[in-house]
């Protein structure tokens, strides 16, 4: 052994000693130090750090909520030790944008485990996307965290939320006080802890709001160091277009002068499809003229959205569900609603290109041009008897559909660039939310080869702690949090599809958060050792008191 080496050996054994407290007992009793101790030990795996540096073979050493040791031969014993032979060892994976909070605020104990995340190897979920983020971010997450929930969550301060506490449903601009009042309500979100501010401009009230409303209300986000995170208003052509509104969450970002971060990026619909390169060229210019732009993405060709939101006509549901009722009671109202869905159902690739996903429903698993042949009624009649039928009884969930509508060309091609991270989106009724990290393994790593598996395993860990500054998560590293996921590359896979989106995936053979051992052989512990990971209070927040108080 060449002496660097030898050194480079010695200041890692006695780090790692340090980390571990046997070096300071030993020296407090006055003997010769003993072999530091660790309470998990996974040896001889190939370790993927989080990091852009390549895999090697090599020991992982846990000691309570905390990585103790990372390296080729770990110098101490362990109360656990975990053959990892063949396996690969990584930080537990992070998603990007999530709607886990039905699993974390669950009134039932098994549910906040939340077994459908942990299952696919993520140990950290971010909560409060596309703009419903409650601004009461620091009681929420007090409660959530106290009720016990298997996964880390981390929490963003939503527009919808917030705009609609203010304005309700109306479309219409507010007045100086009600935008006074939004402000307030954000910088509230941001002083609790919250990572950022999220909008979803696609979905009513948020698409009512013009630009200049949203970069105000944003600036309270801004200046308290948080992120814009976005559903934007068009990845299609429903509205301004998908380019036209890429440019203007950049704008946003811009004049707030804040991180852009586009959820779930995509080129949605026939109209679109074929237009990543020029949504990847507006980014990259972006990025070049130094503006910090992100995105995360998911592996599936089919969005997961409501019929509402694919095919009614945004004034339509203008004032919420009990005036869209009294719109669809109208004949002439009625007639310009089904002429604008026409529209909406051509660009989404017309009624065999729906899937309708809302669990324990007579349409579940149907297509929407199977519904309407089962009904004999027009495509858009057999939609808005479904739509109907869920806002009269008040469930509002059985409009859930999977939309047929990406090109898999787009989705290779967005899945390659470097500010790409991993995403579910997980909304029940979509395999997405219990399989999304083993489709993209098998699917794009393994089969296709689109990526690698150092890319995959980076866009799930540290590029995304990154981009959200996650502290001292997303890396294996000495004194870093032991979020820690053991994947058996021969077994991980997605068991869920489109007409079974609710089996869990397998191939975790162990997966630990916080320390704590969530999942062992595919199979959920019931340990419940996730926390709220929020952000230190910003400065700015003393000197903004009157709007947090």
């Amino acid at each position: 052994m060449s002496h660097s080496l030898a050194r480079r050996s010695f200041r890692r054994a006695v780090r790692a000693l340090l980390l571990s407290g046997g070096l300071a007992g030993a020296v407090a009793a006055g003997g010769a130090a003993p072999a530091p101790q660790a309470d998990v030990l996974i040896t001889g795996g190939t370790i993927y750090d989080g990091g852009t540096g390549k895999p090697y073979v090599g020991d992982v050493a846990l000691k309570g909520d905390r990585i103790v040791y990372v390296g080729r031969a770990a110098p101490m014993q362990a109360a656990q030790r975990i053959d990892a032979r063949g396996m690969i060892v990584a930080p537990g994976f992070i998603d990007a944008h999530t709607h886990a909070d039905g699993f974390l605020r669950s009134p039932d104990p098994a549910q906040r485990v939340n077994a459908a995340w942990l299952d696919q190897g993520v140990s950290t979920v971010v909560i409060g996307v596309d703009g419903y983020g409650t601004p009461d971010v620091g009681a929420d997450a007090a409660r959530i965290e106290a009720s016990r929930v298997g996964t880390n969550f981390i929490p963003f301060v939503g527009f919808g939320a917030v705009r609609q506490q203010v304005l309700g449903q109306d479309a219409r601009a507010p007045n100086p006080q009600e935008l006074d009042a939004m402000k307030a309500l954000v910088a509230k979100g941001m002083c609790e802890g919250a990572t950022g501010f999220s909008a979803g401009l696609f979905y009513a009230p948020q698409s009512f709001a013009k630009t200049d409303e949203v970069v105000a209300v944003a600036r309270e986000a801004a200046i308290r160091g948080g992120w814009y995170d976005t559903h934007q208003r068009d990845e299609s052509s429903y509205s301004i277009g998908l380019l036209s509104s890429v440019r203007e969450a950049i704008a946003i970002g811009r004049q707030a002068g804040m991180p852009v971060h586009f959820a779930h990026l995509k080129a949605l619909g026939v109209d679109v499809q074929g237009q990543a390169p020029a949504v990847i060229a507006e980014i990259d210019a972006a990025r070049k003229a130094g503006q910090d732009v992100t995105a995360d993405q998911y592996p599936w060709l089919a969005s997961g959205s409501s019929l509402d939101a694919s095919l009614l006509p945004r004034w339509a549901v203008d004032g919420g569900g009990v005036a869209l009722l009294r719109r669809l009671d109208d004949p002439a109202t009625l007639a310009r609603i089904r002429t604008e869905m026409t529209e909406n159902m051509r660009r989404r690739g017309g009624p065999e290109s729906l899937l309708l996903i809302a669990q324990g429903f007579s349409w579940t698993g149907k297509t929407l041009e199977e519904v309407a042949a089962q009904w004999r009624l027009d495509p858009r009649d057999a939609a808005l008897r479904i739509i109907r039928q869920s806002i009269e009884q008040e469930k509002g969930r059985g409009t859930a559909v999977a939309s047929f509508n990406m090109a898999q060309a787009d989705v290779d091609l967005l899945m390659r660039q470097p500010w790409i991270v991993t995403s579910s989106d997980g909304s029940d009724g979509h395999p997405r939310m219990f399989a999304t990290f083993p489709e993209k393994y098998v699917r794009y790593v393994r089969d296709r080869r689109v990526i690698d598996l150092a890319t995959f395993v980076r866009q799930s860990t540290g590029r995304t702690a990154d981009i959200y500054k996650i502290d001292h998560r997303g890396y294996l590293r000495p004194g870093y949090y032991a979020d820690v996921v053991v994947i058996d590359p021969a077994r991980y896979a997605p068991r869920a599809d489109y007409m079974h989106p609710r089996e869990l995936s397998v191939g975790v053979t162990r997966l630990f958060v916080n320390g704590a051992l969530a999942v062992r052989d595919s199979q959920t512990t019931g340990a419940t050792a996730g926390r709220a990971l929020l952000r230190p209070t910003p400065a700015h927040c003393q000197l903004h008191s009157r709007l947090v108080s």
